[in-house]
């Protein structure tokens, strides 16, 4: 049931959440937001480590202490699996705390977390991967991050929790609508089916913008099952730039006090790449609320 749109309170599994944690305080309060979000969820907190990049001060401490060169390679790869163990307890503790029932995941990668990310999401079938943003500005600090390289690569929904969060932005989480940015594309179609999934009870509402299209163009852009689309009409005249799109729906999303904004991908990989350089990453940088990416099938 898509209307408005108020799922039923029929019974449903548990969501699955792949949660990325590094002990920052962004972490912790995507954490926090995801709890509020999807309660009750199965999480696996996970800690992604590289053996050979441990904190110059630990190298140090495990340099003066090692006979030759092997011996300081497997005293690190020891000090940091125990590290990031550690830091996957905290992130646990956070979690269960929060409501979730969570687990640790230790992973040692050699292929960066974000992509690392993206291939545990697909092998564990998790419903989602959660990760935070750093800096004032909603995600404006996400290009070569961990959660810019995940939004790429995942085959799995992202969402990408700012950090800080407001006052009002961190109320609406509990009981706000979910807003999705709606142009009729397969890519759109995908992001309201996950919200409607992921959210079965609360309205999750399709946003259209407006962007100078030709008429036979934006006619993809009707009615969502039995939904009209609200129509923004963003500054910039006819084909309104990607980054007025996203503007658009930033503030729609304010003005409507909406717990998060979900945004469709096209493709994967390259394809990927270069596609979702638009309104999605346009939304990631502006948005103040979390942001869900969801890719369209391939």
């Amino acid at each position: 049931m898509h209307n408005g749109c108020r799922g039923g309170h029929v019974a449903r599994m548990a969501v699955r959440v792949l949660a990325g944690y590094d002990g920052s305080p962004s972490a912790s309060v995507a954490i926090g937001a995801g709890a509020r979000l999807l309660p009750g969820a199965r999480a696996w907190v996970s800690n992604l480590w590289t053996p050979g990049f441990a904190d110059d001060t630990l190298r140090r401490r495990l340099w003066t202490g090692a006979g030759h060169v092997d011996e300081f390679v497997a005293a690190v790869e020891r000090e940091g699996e125990r590290e990031a163990t550690r830091v996957a307890a905290m992130g646990v503790t956070l979690a269960t705390a929060a409501g979730w029932d969570a687990g640790p995941l230790v992973v040692r990668t050699y292929a960066g977390e974000g992509l690392q990310l993206a291939d545990l999401a697909r092998q564990l079938d998790a419903d989602l991967v959660l990760v935070g943003s750093r800096g004032l500005g909603g995600a404006r600090a996400i290009l070569g991050s961990v959660s810019d390289v995940a939004v790429h690569y995942a085959s799995r929904p992202v969402l990408v929790v700012p950090h800080p969060l407001l006052s009002a932005e961190a109320a609406a989480l509990d009981a706000g609508p979910v807003l999705v940015g709606y142009d009729g594309s397969p890519a759109a179609r995908a992001a309201f089916d996950a919200a409607v999934r992921l959210w079965p009870a609360r309205t999750v509402l399709p946003v259209s913008v407006e962007d100078g299209h030709a008429p036979d163009e934006a006619a993809g852009a009707g009615r969502v099952g039995d939904l009209e689309p609200v129509r923004l009409h963003p500054p910039g005249g006819h084909r309104a730039t990607a980054r007025a799109v996203a503007g658009a729906l930033v503030e729609c999303a304010r003005e409507r006090a909406a717990a998060v904004l979900a945004v469709g991908s096209r493709g994967r990989a390259a394809i990927r790449e270069i596609l979702l350089g638009s309104v999605a990453i346009s939304t990631l940088h502006h948005a103040h609320r979390p942001v869900l990416v969801v890719p369209a099938a391939d």
